[in-house]
């Protein structure tokens, strides 16, 4: 049934970025256009609900960080949330980490129950990664960004419910956090933001520039006037100039900041042990990735001066079995590869191998800011610098 529903979504995402065609594909499309424009009414109307105060956000009394995008996927979100969570620490702020923890899996019925006769106070609580001090949940239940997030950020608190009032309540009153960061939560209208960084990935700005499910944007780009700072991911030092003046025409006065993804080095996925990144100069590597945008990763690798000898990919959040990864292995072997290379957000995903003919690292990707620091050291000492507030808790 898995392998299934995978093939279908690979066949629909082909269809969506124009790579399929034919009748099927030809009146896939056409259907999704008009599933399009029900979307787009369907948005409109809810950020309009809530504009109007018809439907009302909650404020749970203390400082609300969003960080999210305007497409489905591939903007690199996960190393600014972890950016932000360090820098706002840094600053004094007690942080937790807020997310949906997409295809994640939910603890057991009976488990969730027992809890409830243990005297916990819901039945269906929040799903704690990190309380700030260990790591609670292994990738599968907590899903693979909350699980990245709570291994890299010792101290820092990550939660994972769909319902983020409820998350948010729970980082405040049980974890004594007094700043959230709401993890993909552009679209998230339940819970006050004070704060809207928005992403755009500077080789695809806008996705396929069609609304879902025809295409991959979630908002048209009109709706990225509601960015306090916007961050053009992906960058490699030329200019944006353009992008740039194309974004203004929705957002005149967000400060817009321009960043890279910086590999810093490899780690050994079961041994944790650091190569620097020198090792790839003339290797012979295979990669192997689930991501929304492979080829990203892939074109990084090369730039590193690695010769890519094999890859293989998978629908962005696949859980690889032990068999997929021996059979890549296998072909490796065959392709006189040095090593093997994957995404830090796959390498959580990967299954215990009874056998690694081919060592297999994955590449540690940390954020650098190109131009604008200024802009993102004033947004952090404002939200850090000291003021009195009504503790949160009086807000329930």
């Amino acid at each position: 049934m898995g392998q299934t529903l995978e093939k279908f979504e690979k066949f629909a995402i082909d269809v969506i970025l124009d790579r399929r065609q034919g009748f099927r594909a030809g009146a896939l499309r056409g259907f999704l256009s008009g599933m399009s424009k029900l979307y787009e009414g369907v948005v409109s109307m809810r950020l309009m609900l809530y504009r109007n105060r018809i439907l009302r956000e909650r404020n749970l009394g203390c400082l609300v960080v969003s960080i999210g995008n305007l497409t489905v996927g591939g903007t690199g979100k996960t190393p600014v949330v972890e950016k932000f969570a360090r820098s706002l620490q840094d600053g004094g702020r007690r942080v937790a980490i807020l997310s949906r923890g997409y295809k994640s899996v939910k603890q057991p019925f009976l488990k969730r129950l027992s809890a409830k006769m243990k005297g916990e106070s819901e039945i269906d609580p929040p799903r704690v990664v990190s309380d700030g001090k260990s790591l609670l949940l292994d990738s599968k239940t907590a899903g693979d960004e909350p699980y990245m997030l709570a291994a890299n950020l010792k101290d820092v608190p990550v939660v994972v419910d769909k319902d983020r009032v409820k998350s948010g309540k729970h980082a405040i009153g049980e974890l004594n956090c007094d700043t959230l960061i709401l993890d993909d939560g552009l679209q998230y209208l339940r819970l006050k933001h004070r704060l809207d960084i928005v992403l755009v990935d500077k080789w695809h700005p806008f996705g396929t520039e069609r609304l879902l499910p025809r295409g991959t944007l979630r908002e048209p780009p009109r709706n990225l006037k509601r960015a306090s700072y916007i961050f053009i991911t992906k960058c490699n030092g030329d200019p944006n100039d353009d992008l740039i003046e194309r974004i203004r025409l929705y957002n005149r006065t967000a400060e817009i900041i321009e960043c890279e993804h910086r590999p810093r080095y490899l780690q050994h996925i079961e041994t944790r042990a650091s190569v620097p990144l020198d090792a790839l100069k003339g290797a012979k590597v295979g990669t192997v990735s689930a991501i929304a945008v492979p080829e990203s990763f892939e074109d990084g690798v090369r730039k590193l001066g690695a010769n890519i000898e094999a890859t293989c990919r998978f629908m962005d959040h696949h859980r690889f079995s032990e068999q997929e990864i021996i059979s890549f292995i296998n072909c490796c072997v065959e392709s006189g590869v040095d090593m093997i290379l994957t995404t830090e957000k796959d390498a959580v995903r990967f299954p215990r191998l009874a056998r690694m003919d081919v060592p297999i690292y994955f590449l540690r990707v940390e954020i650098g800011i190109l131009s604008n620091e200024e802009s993102f050291d004033q947004c952090i000492a404002r939200i850090c610098q000291p003021r009195t507030e009504v503790p949160a808790r009086t807000f329930f």
